[in-house]
């Protein structure tokens, strides 16, 4: 790190800190601290929600798996084509969920179900999201320290400090800072700058790696890989026991269940102006998402170049004998990419990846602080004292307990990071952590939201069962230690070992069977009392209840009318849609229909005649440098309708008065 990189990370968070400040005197009510008083357009939307789950956790997942498969994964990942583009046409989970004007899911299944259920759920929710954010704070410490090559510990006014420590305090303490100054509407403005900025970035980083290093050398270091493990043949995989065709599969069906179930984000679920820009953001985020799909490819694609080729072999060295020195094979995989990349990327470039990843571990870490100390308050703390107490809550208290939440759970996530030791892909630790509550919390959202004859009981019973079930995968793969202790060393039975030591069952793996065992325990307990319907549109607001609906949105749901023609209505552009709308959105499902068409004859193909190893490589270039010339005008495409969007929210909070009674209370099965 030269003074031009440490300068360029120093004025990206400057430029933040003063965005950031103009928010401030917009958060002084709930609904503005929780939610940005609903008043996001769709790119502000979608650009900050997407750089919220792309926090260093994220790409330092990306980099393990893609550095093990290369290619294959991209290939196998496009079964989920079909379900985005039904996700995209149908907004499917947003638009109802936007519908119900709840501030937390939890305050929905309040509404849906009962004020317990809520309760618990909401602490459910919390117990799985705090877990899974624990070690978001140590994984970035350490990917810090790497590749600007930090040492262990310095000396600090006569004192030796680990530097460790010291960087993950450092870290939180930014994170709680933006959190503070203005709550969601700080952290979605700072996301959205960070995004924008992170998509310069990548797009000059994958540039930079793919000139450098030349296909022909990326190519000959892909055919090198042995065999049942290719990198290009998504059929010669057979060897790969973590990110198989079956971990794909699997992942295709998540995406579809578990859409807004995971609540490390809950803040964006209810900032969009309206319940159509809620899904016209949903729509957009495909595209936002394929420029970190390339770059989350290309560095550890090009960094097992640079590991691997013998004509790096010298300028490699250092970055493997610090590899080798890492304690066990998960250490290793987590630091490879940040070690080889510090010795790969030159000056000013490497300041403006460090800066990147900063503003990709502050997205995330804001995010999910904000999140999962919102609903601790919301969907714990004040549902347990309404049933004491009927007395409003004050909006001061009110704030403070949520910023009270964040400090506790930062400290907790400091002194966890400090203790955590992993065993495993931070892949497959963040689909266990995550499946004790969105196995569960999949079927009670859908059912919820999309059939009536759901009932409390069948939503209790489905939390539960995957609850168990998630629990027993977390216990059997990270913490064995614990049948150890209940059936004695050498005695625990048979086929929990097995469970434990057999790598084909990962975490992706039993999560899959905790989501089917929720689903099934919902269906077939709703079934079996035999309730009357649920009045859905009620929840909604739809038919006679949109009169309840604050007076924009009800005539902005109203006034939208366009000619749209039955059959397209019928697939999901409904009249809300102007004409500019129905052209981005047949834009953007015609890129994966199209990559949907290729995937069936290209896997037909390779089954039926074989396509050789070559034949693979010249399709992957070819489809490299397409995704990277889409990913420049997506750059220049969000980043105007972006900042247009962050204008209206500023002219729109200038003139939005909060109510106080919308903070999250619910009266009589309604939002208050």
């Amino acid at each position: 790190m030269t003074l031009i990189d440490w300068l360029i990370p120093a004025a990206l968070f400057a430029t933040l800190v003063a965005f950031a400040l103009r928010t401030r005197k917009y958060s002084d009510s709930v609904s503005g601290f929780l939610a940005a008083n609903r008043c996001a357009g769709r790119y502000l939307v979608c650009v900050a929600y997407n750089m919220a789950q792309v926090g260093i956790i994220t790409l330092v997942w990306y980099f393990q798996q893609y550095y093990d498969t290369g290619y294959t994964s991209i290939w196998w990942g496009l079964v989920e084509n079909p379900l985005m583009i039904v996700i995209a046409l149908t907004g499917w989970v947003a638009y109802r969920f936007r519908e119900t004007r709840a501030l937390t899911l939890a305050q929905f299944l309040e509404i849906r179900y009962s004020r317990r259920f809520r309760i618990f759920c909401g602490l459910i929710a919390f117990v799985a999201g705090v877990l899974n954010y624990a070690i978001f704070p140590a994984v970035s410490a350490r990917f810090f320290i790497w590749i600007c090559g930090l040492p262990d510990q310095f000396t600090l006014l006569g004192l030796t400090v680990g530097t460790f420590p010291f960087l993950m305090a450092l870290l939180l303490s930014t994170a709680i800072f933006f959190v503070f100054l203005g709550g969601q509407i700080s952290v979605m403005v700072t996301d959205f700058l960070q995004g924008i900025f992170c998509n310069i970035t990548f797009l000059v980083i994958i540039l930079y790696l793919l000139t450098t290093f030349g296909w022909d050398q990326i190519g000959e270091t892909l055919l090198a890989a042995p065999a049942g493990k290719s990198m290009i043949d998504p059929l010669g995989i057979g060897a790969e026991s973590q990110f198989n065709a079956f971990y794909w599969l699997i992942s295709a069906f998540i995406l579809f269940y578990t859409a807004r179930a995971w609540q490390g984000d809950q803040g964006y679920n209810a900032a969009a102006i309206t319940p159509h820009e809620a899904k016209m953001a949903g729509v957009l985020s495909g595209w936002r998402w394929r420029v970190l799909m390339l770059v989350a490819l290309v560095i550890p694609i090009c960094v097992k170049v640079f590991l691997t080729h013998p004509e790096y072999a010298v300028q490699a060295k250092p970055a493997l004998d610090a590899i080798a020195a890492l304690p066990g094979d998960a250490y290793q995989a987590e630091g490879r990419v940040p070690l080889a990349l510090g010795l790969i990327l030159p000056a000013g470039i490497l300041g403006m990846f460090v800066a990147a990843m900063y503003g990709a571990y502050l997205s995330t870490d804001d995010t999910y602080l904000h999140s999962w100390a919102t609903i601790f308050v919301q969907d714990v703390v004040l549902p347990i004292r309404q049933l004491f107490t009927d007395a409003p809550l004050s909006t001061g208290v009110h704030l403070w307990m949520v910023k009270g939440a964040v400090l506790a759970i930062a400290v907790f996530a400091f002194v966890f990071g400090l203790n955590y030791k992993p065993n495993q892909y931070i892949a497959m630790w963040s689909a266990l952590a995550a499946s004790v509550f969105v196995a569960g919390a999949g079927s009670v959202i859908i059912g919820g939201l999309y059939w009536s004859r759901g009932t409390a009981r069948g939503a209790w019973s489905a939390m539960i069962v995957g609850i168990v079930v998630s629990a027993f995968g977390i216990l059997a793969k990270d913490s064995y230690w614990a049948f150890e202790g209940i059936f004695g060393e050498g005695s625990v039975p048979a086929w929990i070992t097995w469970v434990h030591e057999n790598k084909w069952v990962s975490g992706q793996v039993l999560t899959f069977v905790a989501m089917a065992s929720s689903i099934a325990t919902y269906v077939g307990v709703s079934l079996a009392e035999k309730k009357e319907p649920f009045d859905l549109d009620r929840m909604l607001h739809r038919g006679k209840y949109r009169e309840l609906l604050p007076e924009s949105e009800r005539d902005f749901r109203e006034d939208r009318v366009t000619d749209i023609p039955v059959w397209m209505q019928k697939i999901g552009f409904t009249k809300e849609y102007s004409q500019a709308d129905t052209w981005i959105t047949a834009i953007t499902v015609a890129w994966p229909l199209v990559f949907t068409v290729i995937f069936i004859v290209g896997t037909l193909q390779a089954v039926v005649f074989g396509i050789p190893d070559e034949a693979w490589l010249v399709f992957w270039k070819y489809w490299t440098w397409l995704v990277f010339a889409t990913g420049c005008v997506i750059m220049v495409w969000f980043t105007v309708g972006g900042f247009r969007d962050l204008r209206r929210m500023y002219a729109h909070l200038e003139k939005y008065r909060a109510d106080a009674r919308d903070d999250g209370s619910v009266e009589k099965g309604r939002d208050a």
